[in-house]
């Protein structure tokens, strides 16, 4: 490329419109302090802040646009878990982040089964929050490894070996397989194409054929299923 067309190149250049996100959670200190933090990530723009997941979901309704919800889990009149379900029925291409000061097993499972596409602890640092905001955005999912090691323990089968379907009768290939290992681990597809010594773009093929072969409807389904077939 020659110096006038690298020129043309940055002057036609059009900047990726920010991420649009609703707050919900039931302290006001919390919303407004995270509204400011997250205001200042030039690639993010707050769009409303709710006080549960009703809300959240009248906010959408009404004309408050988000392509991520992050939002607590602990609220009165509807909490996280049932605002996760409710919100993903009607905008199913909402993402929805939890952050929490809770790791409450029975909230992490029900969150991530309704839809849930990341789970993160309220202790994390502000650009933690920033990165899994833009990590879920981007399709991947989130979840802070404590819970994830947490995950893991719950979800291993307790039946029988017999009523346990082998994960080899789902006709996965060997590469897919270990896509969905490292999706139950956490990684991104960039992570998983650095680890596998793919292209991102081959690690989105493989996720589609996953879900496909799968029946499942996201990436998160897929830890899920991953987790309770190790």
């Amino acid at each position: 490329m020659s110096e006038q067309e690298s020129i043309d190149s940055m002057n036609n250049f059009v900047p990726l419109p920010p991420i649009r996100l609703l707050l919900a959670d039931d302290d006001s200190f919390i919303r407004e302090s995270l509204k400011v933090l997250l205001g200042l990530d030039p690639g993010i723009r707050v769009t409303g802040t709710a006080s549960n997941g009703h809300e959240a979901l009248e906010l959408l309704e009404t004309g408050s646009p988000a392509d991520v919800v992050l939002m607590d889990i602990r609220m009165p009149g509807c909490d996280g878990v049932e605002g996760t379900r409710i919100i993903k029925s009607r905008f199913p291409d909402v993402r929805v982040l939890m952050l929490t000061t809770f790791d409450d097993d029975e909230y992490i499972i029900q969150a991530l089964q309704n839809g849930a596409s990341g789970y993160l602890l309220k202790n994390v640092p502000p650009d933690r929050i920033i990165q899994g905001i833009k990590t879920v955005y981007n399709g991947d999912m989130l979840i802070h490894p404590d819970v994830a090691r947490k995950l893991a323990s719950l979800l291993r089968p307790t039946a029988a070996p017999q009523a346990q379907e082998p994960i080899d009768s789902y006709g996965l290939t060997r590469m897919e397989l270990a896509v969905a290992v490292a999706i139950s681990e956490g990684l991104s597809n960039k992570e998983i194409a650095a680890k596998l010594f793919l292209s991102e773009g081959t690690v989105k093929n493989y996720v589609t054929d996953i879900l496909g072969k799968l029946s499942l409807r996201d990436r998160t389904q897929i830890a899920i299923f991953m987790l309770k077939n190790k």
